[in-house]
């Protein structure tokens, strides 16, 4: 078992990680709950025991579930129930059940304790650490949501077992982007610890910029290589990627398009092709999806301020790089065709 502290200024909790750790979830509930709503998804199979008097509830499964209507319905049951700010909700899923349940625990009575058990490796190493919570728009990704730290994040390894390789794959697509922040040859280490050594990564980044500053190039968005392109693909056509493997199709367009601008060597692209060609992961963008389309929903990524807007790697490493041309854009999309 591995404890990873994050602390955020005004909140600190742990992240513990190991095989079992799930039966942990009484001693990790905020001090003086009585009670508890627990929400997952219909399939997942994965059952938590927290010690309280609980209901169980279920959210749709499916992207076009993560929305304000599922929000809106979870708000209602919960108050329905009599859900009150001195209780704890407890997210058992992957990354689009800690997004969904984390944002609705931010507003509903304007915060209440949430406690994350992710049950995919993709929402152990991102989605379930770091207290960014959110939902969709027809729009874009995640263009709605808050900032809402966890009081706890039990990452049992026990229940990767079961998991599809598909959801593992997705997973190390997530995983791949620690590897370019840190240059740490990541792959080379047990499971447990690379799952351990992804989040103590974000934990820092997070720390250091918790709500993501607009100002600071190096900050919090850096979380987000890869996911300028990898959100573009989820939102646009029908081609069933999922969300680690669109981060890695990410990853590889990010490296084109800082080679095109400059800022890395040939070298440097392909040492991002070699990481993931390690995992099989995905490298190109699907045939049915047009670049005019990919265009526009990167221009409304949620991190562009001031024109077209990207996390890209360069020789003091990665940061946000503002204002790319779009001719610039369109060449790289043609290099991950």
């Amino acid at each position: 078992m591995i404890i990873v502290p994050v602390s955020t200024g005004d909140t600190a909790y742990d992240v513990v990680v190991g095989a079992g750790v799930r039966a942990r979830l009484p001693d990790e509930l905020p001090l003086g709950a009585k009670r508890a709503v627990v929400v997952t998804q219909p399939g997942i199979g994965v059952e938590v025991d927290p010690g309280v008097a609980h209901e169980r509830h279920e959210i749709p499964d499916g992207e076009a579930h993560k929305s304000l209507a599922t929000v809106e319905d979870l708000c209602r049951r919960w108050s329905r129930w009599g859900l009150t700010r001195d209780d704890v909700v407890i997210a058992v899923g992957g990354g689009l059940v800690t997004d969904i349940v984390g944002f609705a625990a931010a507003v509903y009575h304007r915060g209440v304790a949430v406690v994350h058990v992710p049950t995919t490796l993709l929402g152990m190493v991102d989605a379930a650490v770091g207290g960014k919570t959110g939902v969709n728009l027809p729009e874009g990704k995640n263009l709605v949501g808050a900032f809402w730290q966890p009081t706890a994040v039990l990452c049992d390894t026990d229940v990767l077992a079961t998991l599809p390789e598909r959801e593992r794959r997705s997973g190390l697509g997530e995983l791949a982007k620690y590897h370019f922040l840190t240059d740490a040859d990541l792959a080379a280490l047990p499971l447990e610890e690379r799952i351990a050594a992804a989040v103590r990564i974000k934990a820092a980044v997070v720390a250091a910029d918790e709500r993501e500053s607009t100002a600071n190039p190096r900050g919090r968005a850096v979380l987000n290589y890869g996911h300028t392109l990898g959100h573009a693909l989820e939102i646009a056509g029908n081609h069933g990627l999922r969300h680690g493997e669109a981060v890695a199709v990410g990853l590889v367009y990010a490296a084109e398009l800082a080679h095109r601008l400059g800022r890395i060597d040939a070298d440097r692209v392909a040492a991002h092709r070699a990481v993931l060609a390690a995992d099989d992961l995905p490298t190109r963008v699907p045939d049915d999806v047009a670049d005019d389309d990919l265009v526009a929903l990167m221009a409304r990524d949620k991190k562009a301020v001031s024109g077209l807007t990207f996390v890209l790697d360069g020789r003091t490493g990665v940061e946000v790089v503002a204002g790319v041309d779009e001719a610039d854009v369109r060449a790289a999309l043609q290099a991950v065709r």
